[in-house]
């Protein structure tokens, strides 16, 4: 065999009880598992043996939300997630990504989340289609990545950036756009129903939209219309639209944030449990901190945003205009705030397009930029996103922590990111997301038992992307396994330092190459598209079954 990793303690992503064994690997595949004190234990030995006693082996952490749609093509050590641990991650999230587009789509959906990933002037985008952005991901990447079409981006494409409903000629130019992505590989469809153009569905066209995704296998993942004053009822339409359609339902960040919803995350997990007792397939995602992250221009009300950036743009210049948003953010509480009036105190600069803007604004928050520069906190905002081109970043201190952990405990939840890896100081989740539930979670709270937990970041996504030999410790599995110790792995990114890599985690591998080797990366690109059910010919793109 290829490799023996002995006297390690095996938390297989089922939830069930650890075990010590020794696990040969061959192939990129788990070939056995020998339970400690078990017969002809020396029967075989690896070219490569690793004495792992004291750590734990588990499936390779699945980050089921996560914004490395340019970063993976970038950056080849990805760090943020390998150092991690993560060896999965889900791509095409929040309804907007790069495939499917044409040229000019692509320029707007580049304008739009470039606070996302960067403007992209640094990545070749030779793809256009779903299928053509995976198979340029089987040219080797630092982790695996799944892709989920991005709703919006579809709306972009056939309806523009208009906030009107769809014609049904352009419905049906929609509903064959997914199904070719489906057919192409994604696992699912994402929509951002805070952000344009994708906000601008009804119900209806997402629920024909979802048809589609339900007749390929998939699964829908929304960033509902609301997490804020109308946090329950916006999970209250997602569900309803997954049952009128058919359609699995993976809420993604499932918070309940502002003050309006402190102590109530009980209620919506009510709404869940009724939900999955009258048979709806439904689970979700959450990260555990409490600030959020987002863009700046996020927070603008959707009729502010119509059109795209350059007419978001427009109206921030001009003086009326500029004074109605005001009047929303700070009064009524825009849709794109939630419904919740803004607190510029709570939201912080974490990143910049431009550079030369960095030193007066990151670390900051509004209301802090605002004083320094003797002006009122929107006027700084509006200066501070014309002058950027919309491309801020910020973090939004609006979590509670009681909601956090009810959420955390529930059966169906697993464990994503939503990590924004550019800017100055990124949110420490992106770094930090997976051994802070081991460590801060597991060991110091216990909210979780260690293999509640794993199962939660493991088999639990696995399942629900449909991965039938990933996810779990099993024989003729993948390889991808993640080694940490329990007494000490933890999240060492802070707000200040938020690029410092995690403590604990020496050993990461993917299809049973080191990528983590003795807490070093090595230059392994073992990552390559995880296509989903719809797709026909993934064996052939990516060189394995």
């Amino acid at each position: 065999m290829d490799l023996l990793i002995r006297h390690a303690l095996v938390v297989d992503g089922t939830g069930g009880t650890p075990y010590h064994a020794d696990l040969g690997v061959e192939d990129g595949r788990i070939t056995e598992i020998r339970p400690l004190g078990g017969a002809d234990r020396t029967r075989s030995a690896g070219r490569r043996t690793l004495d792992a006693d004291g750590l734990v082996v588990a499936p390779g952490f699945i980050d089921m939300h996560a914004h490395s749609d340019l970063a993976l093509l970038r950056d080849p050590a990805h760090l943020a997630k390998t150092a991690q641990g993560v060896t999965l991650e889900v791509l095409g999230q929040d309804g907007l990504s790069y495939a499917p587009v044409d040229d000019a789509t692509l320029d707007g959906i580049r304008a739009q989340i470039t606070g996302w990933n960067g403007d992209g002037s640094d990545v070749a985008f030779t793809w256009r289609s779903v299928g053509e952005y995976l198979d340029r991901l089987d040219e080797g990447v630092a982790v695996n990545a799944a892709y989920l079409v991005p709703q919006g981006t579809v709306r972009a494409l056939t309806v523009g950036w208009e906030d009107r409903p769809a014609t049904e000629a352009e419905l049906a130019h929609m509903k064959r756009l997914v199904a070719q992505g489906m057919a192409e590989g994604a696992v699912g469809m994402s929509s951002g129903l805070t952000y344009t153009p994708g906000m601008y569905a009804s119900a209806a066209e997402l629920t024909e939209l979802c048809r589609v995704v339900a007749g390929y296998g998939g699964y829908y993942c929304p960033h509902h219309r609301s997490y804020g004053s109308g946090a329950l009822d916006a999970y209250r339409e997602m569900i309803a639209v997954s049952r009128r359609a058919g359609c699995p339902l993976h809420l993604a960040h499932a918070t309940m944030n502002f003050q309006v919803n402190k102590g109530r995350a009980p209620e919506l997990l009510a709404l869940l449990d009724d939900a999955l007792a009258e048979g709806a397939d439904i689970t979700l995602d959450t990260y555990p901190y409490l600030p959020g992250c987002t863009t700046l221009a996020a927070l603008l009300p959707s009729w502010a945003t119509s059109g795209g950036p350059a007419a978001t743009l427009a109206r921030l210049r001009d003086d009326a205009t500029a004074r109605r948003i005001r009047h929303a953010l700070e009064v009524q509480g825009s849709d794109g705030c939630h419904g919740v009036p803004v607190d510029w105190a709570a939201v912080e600069v974490s990143g910049v397009a431009d550079p030369a803007l960095a030193g007066a604004f990151v670390g900051r928050t509004i209301e802090q930029a605002a004083r320094e520069r003797g002006e009122p906190p929107f006027a700084t905002a509006r200066a501070l996103l014309i002058a950027d081109s919309l491309g801020t970043v910020v973090l939004q201190h609006v979590g509670d922590e009681e909601n956090v952990r009810a959420i955390m405990r529930h059966r169906v939840h697993t464990g994503g990111s939503d990590a924004i890896l550019t800017g100055d100081k990124p949110h420490p989740r992106a770094y930090g997301t997976f051994p802070r539930f081991l460590g801060r979670y597991v060991r110091e709270l216990g909210v979780l038992s260690l293999a509640e937990c794993v199962a939660h970041l493991t088999g639990r996504p696995a399942a629900r992307l449909g991965l039938a030999d990933r996810g779990l410790i099993r024989p003729g599995h993948r390889a991808d396994l993640v080694l940490f110790d329990p007494a000490t792995v933890g999240d060492a990114a802070t707000f200040d330092r938020p690029r410092t890599p995690p403590t604990g985690i020496p050993y990461v591998l993917i299809d049973g190459r080191f990528v983590i080797d003795d807490g070093v990366r090595t230059d392994v690109l073992a990552g390559r598209s995880v296509r989903g059910r719809g797709e026909k010919h993934r064996a052939g793109r990516s060189g394995r079954p």
